[in-house]
């Protein structure tokens, strides 16, 4: 065997690490992935694989983010389909298969009867007949253009400005933060199930820096990279305008020319925001539902679901 497979633990975090930078060409920032994948929260933590050379270098990984699925008032342990990655020399030799497979037979022993996740489209088809993912739906993401300052938007791209650049939109963001780490899901408003954004999730969702921000009456969860990049919002119908307003003009004092938001059809954002803005396709929705014992096609999602954000 060229290699052999190990449970995921905190102490092989930081092979996966290596392994980050040998994939991507960069370490991921500090802690990472310890705060991604203690889920200890909903009581189960670390789901996945690593795989090690003869060398005891990691050279694959696969693992899972344990949340809860919320069905009105029932909620279900579930996970994200989260990191996946093979070393370049490695590549080719089933190691994405018998990972995953091994993951989901973890899932079962673990209680977890229903994952989702997000694939790119290179790997759909290998998702879907491969490994038997089930697609319900594909999100769109709404893109809004910002008109910002021609010069801002240079200077963001100068390595010599970047830490300028931070400070500046610290002091702009200062005046719009509150002090909470997400907001409520808005699909469950609509009758769909979701994911479950309680006090223990909201805790735990700091692996990736985000904001909540107010504009006006409504909550904002947001973003901020080369686009202003919304995850979920609590604007009704009445506020949307002066919400979306109120966005703009932050983008613009950020230098950001475009505002995304990716959302599932059929919700009230996903209604609102399609009135007035241009949409692509976006991420595909897929399950692994092993149990068959609750409505996957009833289950959408927001931005903020996705575990890049």
């Amino acid at each position: 065997m060229e290699y052999q497979v190990e449970k995921l633990t905190a102490a092989k975090l930081a092979d996966v690490e290596q392994l980050h930078a040998a994939v991507y060409g960069a370490m991921p920032t500090a802690d990472f992935f310890i705060k991604k994948y203690n889920t200890a929260f909903t009581g189960v933590e670390y789901v996945g694989y690593v795989a090690y050379n003869t060398q005891k270098i990691a050279v694959g990984f696969y693992a899972v983010i344990p949340c809860f699925i919320q069905f009105g008032d029932q909620s279900v342990l579930a996970a994200q389909s989260a990191d996946t990655m093979t070393h370049p020399g490695y590549r080719y030799k089933g190691l994405f298969v018998e990972l995953s497979n091994m993951t989901f037979q973890l899932c079962r022993d673990l209680g977890i009867n229903l994952v989702f996740g997000f694939p790119n489209q290179n790997s759909l088809p290998g998702a879907i007949n491969k490994l038997g993912w089930q697609m319900t739906h594909q999100l769109d993401c709404f893109i809004i253009p910002v008109t910002s300052f021609p010069l801002r938007r240079a200077l963001n791209k100068l390595p010599y400005f970047n830490g300028r650049i931070a400070d500046h939109r610290k002091k702009v963001l200062a005046k719009y933060i509150v002090n909470q780490n997400t907001v409520a899901n808005s699909v469950l408003k609509g009758g769909f199930a979701g994911v479950s954004r309680d006090d223990a999730y909201s805790k735990y969702k700091t692996y990736n820096e985000t904001h909540v921000i107010r504009i006006g009456d409504s909550l904002v969860w947001i973003k901020i990279s080369h686009v202003l990049l919304i995850g979920d919002m609590t604007a009704l119908a009445e506020d949307f305008d002066t919400v979306m307003d109120g966005l703009k003009n932050l983008a613009k004092k950020l230098g950001i020319k475009e505002i995304h938001f990716h959302a599932s059809p059929g919700t009230s954002l996903h209604t609102l925001f399609a009135a007035g803005c241009q949409s692509i396709p976006s991420f595909y929705a897929l399950f692994q539902d092993f149990e068959k014992q609750h409505p996957i096609e009833n289950i959408k999602f927001t931005s903020a679901d996705i575990d890049t954000f």
